[in-house]
Formats: C-alpha cells, structure tokens, sequence
C-alpha cells in the first residue's frame, strides 16, 4: 500500500472518521467534563495496565462513573467492540473493572505488528493504513485530532477517565509529534502519576533519571509516583522510597507488592503468557508463533486445574505427550507458517497426528491446517501462496475485508451454544467445510477432518464460555473443573483494587484528577 503523508493523510483521516461517524464538531456531549489522570511508566512492561485496571475498579467501588483510556497501544491481542471495531485487550480489561462495554473510544489508536518492521494502524477501531516504523512517525502528530476526539467524548460521559501511557515518557528522542505519553497529556491537560518496577531492577535510577531527561513542562505534569511490583517487605524500601521524593520533589502514592494473582489475568503482551500452574493428567501444547494474536482464547484453559498448558517457545520440540496442540491466530498466518516450519513444528504435528493427537487451529491456525493460503494482492504481506499443513482438506484466500463482530455460536458437535468474536481476513473453503465447528446464525464456520481429530474455526473466546468449555474438554477425554471462569475474572479484578487499597493511597490517587 503507498504511504500517504502530509495534508493527503489528514484528508483521509478526516473522510476516514467522517464515514465511521467521528465528526470533529462533536468534542462535547452534553454537561459537564469528568476529570482524568494518567498512569505513565518508567518503561514498557511495568504494570501499567494492571495498576489502571485496578484504579478502575476501585473507583466504580466507590461509586465513580469511571473510564479507561489508551491513547495509543501496540499489541496483537486486540477485543472487537460492540460498535464494531477493535481495542487492545487490555483496555477491554479495563472497561470490566469500570463495569463498561468495550468500546473504540477507549483506545483510539492501535498498532498490530505485522512484521519486524511494519504495523497495521487502526484508528477508532478501523484499519486505516499500514506503515513502517520510520513512516509512522510522521504520521503520529496528525493522528492526534483523532485520540483527543476519542478523549473529549469519555471525558462527557464519565466522572473520571484514568489513562494509560505506552511506553516511556524518558524516550525523550520519540518526544516529537508524540500522543502516547507526554505529548498527549499536554495537549489533554492531563497530570500524570509516573510507574517505575522495582522488579527488573534500578527503580531509583528509572524514576530519578525519568525527571533528568524530560522537559520541565513534561516534568510539571507529573504529580507523583507509585513503585510497583515489590516482592518481600515494602519497608525495606523505605530509604529508597524517601531518596526518590527527595531527588524530584515528586509526592510517593506507595510501594505496591507483587500481585500474585495478576497470572489469572488476561495477558496483552505476548511476552507475559505462559503455562499453566494445573498438573492435570491432559497435556494441551499451544505454539508460540511469532506474531501470536487474540492469545487470551488460552486463558480459561490455563486455569483449569485437571489441564497442564504448555506454551511451546522457538527452538523447543513438541513434547510427545501432548494430548491437545493448539495453533492460535496470528497477525501474519503466511510469514508464520515459515516460523512454524523454521521451528520443525510441522514435523512434530505430523508425528502427533500419526500418534493419535488431537489439533485445533483458531483463526489463522485455522488458515494454517489447510493445505495453501493464497494473498494475490499482498494484503498480509508479499503477494504470493504459502502451503499449509495439509491437515484439513481446506484452502484460503486473503480478502480485503476484515470480519470484526461479537457472534452468538453454536458447537456443531454438542449442540451447545457459547459467545465468541470474529476478528480477522481471508476465506476458507473446501471438503471438510461440510463438517463445520460451529454454526454462527445458521451459517457454518471451520472445518473437521473426517476422524474428528483436526479442527478448525474462526470464533475466538469459546473457552470462556464455562458449558461449551467443560463438555468439549470432556469429549476430549480431559477432566474439566467447576471452574467459573467469567466469575473468577471479576473476583480478581476486586481482589486486585484490594491490593492496591492496601498498599497505596489510592484516595490521594484519585484526588490527583483534573
């Protein structure tokens, strides 16, 4: 796709938001504007989206009509809304802790990596472009009428909106055209309470150096400081804690310790999945691809106590006990089908089928099992074909058009129902389409092969549906739980706002808001 710069960008911006309903003029709605603090961080990965997550709940707790908000984020675990667009997932996280629905307000720019160098860009919820690292930059600062468009309008509707940076404010070369971080809470007035992670080590250095590096504007931001991710005794930390308040004049709002909980919690980055605590007698092995999206289809599965969940990184080899191998979406299913075979997991999967394994692709492993998936107009990538696995008796074909909807499904085999989402590109068809997953509105969905043991589908989220769940692991010869798994998200989420009420000021948090 040719890159467009300049005012033919911000035309397509502009007819691009004007088409969705996004007009400009509508910056207010209604009374009063809510307040709004922002949680940066000293780096990526330093709990950020947790600490948001469980400031949103305790303010709904204490009867705040409360929002989240993420300028921009990059992540290839995205939610479908339901107006019919995309998040990432952590704000969907958030919105739960706030008692809300998904929306593409929450978090109006999203960049969904493609390749090592390039990111598909999805403005309010719809794919505007995509771009290279170096383009993007100077396409930032006109996406900015955009995120603050998005802003104004939560803004109106609640009392309070806690925003997440991305990032860190200390990448003081990325300054320029910035809406992350800094740049957005300039322009939105917003203060900032700045994160840093004792964990990973030099915490002092992260929050005193932060200070040392911006702007004194970007510095007058900031309102204070949270140290987060503390293992053992926080009142170990309390000269360091007095260091840091000393150095920057910046008021402490606490220490939080480790939450270790946070695992039950849907992960966005894929960094931060991983196996299972269960030591159930059923082995499911999902492939880590390298460009792994919608992964959160793994959570319920991981916390079920009869199951071991293996999440297979590159270099290692299937283990020969895998019951269940799961091939998850992916942002890139043809550059992906490489890495898989790069790995020698397509040699390892024809081993487990000859053995009597079982396999589920989603999405784009769904797209992987056939036997070709064909891009004729380099919508993913280089126009081109890859062979597939050959598993299914399926092919596919890249389309232009991408599915984003919340569906209503029902389990052909079972006859059971579950909710699930489509979010993705390309058609699938071919002989075992005649053995469908699933039925979505009566129409059908995947594949099966004829001996059952290889399927197929588009639908993410079954497994959170606690029924669909508990009779497919059963079918499968597993052991399934009373595992309630919607009702176990919302007891973590409050058991989350408990721990950061125990260990920081959360009202002096709060009062923060302007």
């Amino acid at each position: 796709m040719i890159f467009p710069s300049g005012r033919d960008f911000e035309m397509l911006l502009i007819c691009r938001l004007a088409l969705d309903g996004g007009c400009f003029d509508r910056m207010t709605i209604g009374g009063r504007m809510g307040k709004a603090l922002m949680v940066q961080g000293t780096g990526s990965n330093v709990g950020k989206s947790m600490l948001v997550a469980g400031l949103c709940r305790a303010a709904l707790r204490r009867g705040i009509k409360v929002a989240p908000f993420k300028p921009q984020n990059m992540s290839n675990n995205a939610a479908v809304t339901e107006d019919g667009g995309e998040i990432g997932r952590a704000q969907a996280l958030q919105a739960r802790a706030c008692g809300l629905r998904p929306h593409t307000d929450m978090n109006p720019v999203l960049l969904k990596p493609e390749t090592e160098v390039g990111s598909q860009v999805v403005v309010q919820g719809k794919r505007l472009t995509t771009a290279k690292a170096r383009d993007y930059a100077q396409l930032k600062p006109t996406l900015m009428s955009a995120v603050l468009e998005s802003f104004e309008r939560l803004k109106a509707q609640h009392d309070l909106v806690i925003v997440e940076g991305a990032g860190s404010p200390a990448e003081v070369n990325l300054r320029a055209g910035d809406i992350a971080n800094m740049g957005f809470a300039q322009a939105a007035s917003v203060p900032v309470i700045l994160c840093g992670d004792i964990d990973r080590g030099g915490v002092i250095a992260q929050v005193v150096g932060t200070q040392a590096v911006i702007d004194p504007a970007d510095e007058d931001r900031i309102k204070g400081f949270i140290i987060n991710k503390f293992r053992g005794d926080p009142t170990l930390f309390d000269e360091g804690y007095a260091l840091i308040s000393q150095r920057t004049g910046w008021r402490g709002f606490g220490v939080a310790p480790w939450f270790p909980e946070a695992w039950k919690l849907p992960a966005e980055d894929a960094l931060d999945i991983g196996g299972s605590p269960g030591k159930g007698a059923f082995h499911v092995v999902c492939l880590r691809l390298s460009r792994i999206a919608n992964f959160d289809d793994l959570d319920p599965l991981s916390q079920e106590p009869n199951l071991r969940v293996t999440m297979l990184t590159a270099g290692e080899a299937l283990p020969a006990d895998a019951d269940l191998v799961i091939l998850p979406g992916s942002k890139s299913t043809r550059g992906d089908l490489e890495f898989l075979r790069a790995q020698g997991w397509d040699i390892d999967l024809l081993a487990h089928h000859r053995r009597g394994g079982r396999i589920l692709g989603i999405c784009g492993g769904y797209q992987m099992l056939g036997h070709v998936i064909r891009d004729p107009d380099g919508i993913e990538g280089p126009a081109g074909e890859t062979a597939g696995l050959g598993l299914l008796d399926v092919s596919t074909v890249m389309t232009g058009d991408k599915r984003l909807t919340q569906v209503r499904a029902q389990h052909a085999a079972s006859g059971l129902e579950f909710d699930g989402y489509e979010i993705h590109i390309g058609r699938t068809s071919g002989p075992d389409c005649a053995r469908p997953f699933a039925h979505v509105s009566g129409l059908p969905d995947g594949a099966m092969s004829p001996d059952g043991r290889v399927a197929g589908s588009y639908l993410h989220g079954m497994f959170a549906h606690d029924g669909f769940r508990a009779a497919w692991l059963a079918d499968l010869g597993a052991a399934p739980s009373e595992l309630r798994y919607q009702s176990a998200l919302e007891t973590t989420l409050d058991a989350l706002a408990d721990h950061l009420e125990n260990a920081l000021d959360v009202s002096g948090l709060l009062s923060a808001a302007r």
